[in-house]
């Protein structure tokens, strides 16, 4: 055996491992999708709010009978019961495994401890935000003795800050019989709860203080609010249900193509031609475990280390832009590993990286799109019962989401919506897919690609519907043989994302 491919075993190893890690530490953590759901949440509550002032408000009026549902209070209830549950379990995994990892006698064996009491921080903090909105609604409810429990429970955890238990002794008093009010209620209201939940405490403040004026304020600022909420309601579930509607006609008309017409439909075109590959699986899991695994991992986060690039800074324009390079850095570093490792190849066999711009690569894209989006939705479904919450989550999304700067929004979409797109298509359909082809058949090598690129993106919860995407993202690349094809559709994914990311954000 070579001192090079030695060395590669020894790189797979450690690529391995620091992978494992990565996705083994995402199993404790909250997925994004769960605040997510409590955002849409919000915004519901925001919307049932609206009331008609005059019949030229119809169409709000259906609007709001169509998306809020029946009952948006008891669903909100639910929800954020169901997040309380999900939090006070994953504080409770984490804590036991920072006092396991105290007990142990041999100081090395404690993983990152520094890294555990931030998401107990981060946990504790989320849990806070929780429970204080879940009292409101119980108490919006009249359910006041569970409120005041729910409020109550926020003093079991020492690290919880002040402020938050301020904020429930100030809500308890003004819903507590008699009721006891603060001198500084209205302000930390104010300080320490937003949207409906701000309103809802406000209101019930100013009514006990007869403050006629600005009830009468607030109850017209609920209302524009209100109005706004619907509109944005509008938006999201219209658009994507449109695109899932279409994706799935699409789908049947393939499926019945493919069944009436064989190899002679869409579907089957070009589904057995394999490419011709003339490099070996060493060339494969060089470029992966030191191009992309490692250079992600270890090489691109110790340069940062190093140099004085601002990280976590508190500004999100400086945490997007250092996101931005990171990425472009990691996006280099891998594909100089790539070009150097299949040079002497050139020129490389038909079909390799192929970009034709005069072909139907935008049909294949767009159609594939609409296809992926009822597909991902009922693999995501699946994948949330299988996770209950938990299993880490892209950070780039919740800094999408909780971003009110237009600048930053425009460096996300960039790093998202253009550069991810085009890396990670050319690593993982230009090359891994058709490099797998010499091993196996072109859907066994859809499945591995799309299994890998998955993984790549470190959270568990997200490995199954990656992996269907990633799927969608292989037949229209191994149909179409052209890499604007997946490139473009996956652009249109991420947009689409960022897109409801930000409308949910946007005040």
């Amino acid at each position: 055996m070579t001192i090079k491919r030695l060395l590669l075993i020894a790189l797979t190893l450690l690529a391995v491992i620091l992978s494992g890690t990565s996705l083994f530490n995402s199993w404790q953590k909250p997925q994004f999708q769960s605040r997510l759901e409590l955002y849409q949440t919000n915004i519901i509550l925001q919307a049932q709010a609206w009331q008609s002032q005059n019949s030229q408000d119809d169409s709000l009026q259906t609007i709001q009978e169509a998306v809020l549902g029946d009952k948006p209070l008891e669903s909100a209830i639910q929800q954020y019961q169901e997040a309380s549950t999900s939090i006070e379990n994953s504080l409770l995994s984490i804590n036991k495994q920072l006092e396991s990892s105290n007990s142990s006698e041999d100081s090395d064996a404690i993983p990152d401890e520094k890294t555990i009491r931030k998401s107990i921080s981060e946990l504790e903090k989320l849990l806070a935000e929780v429970k204080l909105r879940l009292g409101i609604l119980q108490a919006k409810q009249g359910k006041i003795e569970q409120a005041t429990q729910t409020w109550y429970e926020l003093t079991k955890y020492t690290n919880i800050n002040s402020q938050f238990l301020q904020t429930a002794k100030v809500l308890n008093g003004i819903w507590s019989q008699p009721y006891q009010l603060f001198p500084n209620s209205q302000q930390v209201i104010q300080k320490n709860l937003d949207s409906w939940f701000k309103t809802t405490a406000l209101i019930q403040l100013y009514q006990l203080e007869q403050r006629k004026d600005d009830l009468l304020a607030l109850e017209i600022a609920q209302q524009e609010a209100a109005s706004t909420a619907l509109f944005k309601l509008a938006i999201i579930a219209t658009i994507p249900t449109l695109t899932a509607f279409t994706g799935s006609i699409v789908l049947i008309i393939l499926l019945i193509q493919r069944l009436l017409k064989g190899r002679e439909s869409i579907l089957a075109t070009n589904s057995d031609l394999v490419w011709e590959t003339p490099w070996n699986w060493e060339i494969i899991i060089q470029v992966f475990v030191l191009g992309f695994f490692l250079m992600g991992q270890l090489f691109i986060p110790e340069l940062f280390a190093i140099l004085p690039i601002p990280r976590h800074s508190g500004n999100v324009r400086i945490d997007a832009l250092t996101i931005l390079i990171s990425y472009l850095m990691v996006a280099f570093g891998a594909l100089s590993v790539l070009y150097f490792s299949i040079k002497r190849y050139f020129p490389l066999p038909e079909y390799w990286f192929r970009f034709n711009l005069f072909s139907n690569w935008f049909l294949w894209g767009l159609g594939g799109y609409c296809a992926a989006l009822p597909i991902v939705v009922i693999v995501s479904l699946v994948n949330q019962k299988l996770w209950q919450g938990q299993g880490g989550s892209n950070p780039l999304l919740q800094m999408a989401l909780e971003s009110r700067d237009n600048v930053a929004l425009g460096i996300f979409f960039s790093t998202a919506a253009i550069a991810a797109p085009l890396f990670e298509e050319m690593l993982f359909r230009g090359f891994l897919l058709p490099s797998l082809t010499r091993y196996t058949s072109v859907w066994g090598a859809i499945l591995a690609s799309s299994l890998l690129f998955a993984a790549a993106h470190l959270s568990l919860s997200e490995i199954l519907p990656l992996t269907a995407l990633g799927v969608v993202l292989g037949v229209v690349y191994t149909r179409s043989r052209n890499l604007l094809a997946p490139m473009f559709l996956h652009s249109l994914w991420n947009s689409g994302t960022l897109l409801s990311l930000f409308i949910l954000g946007s005040k």
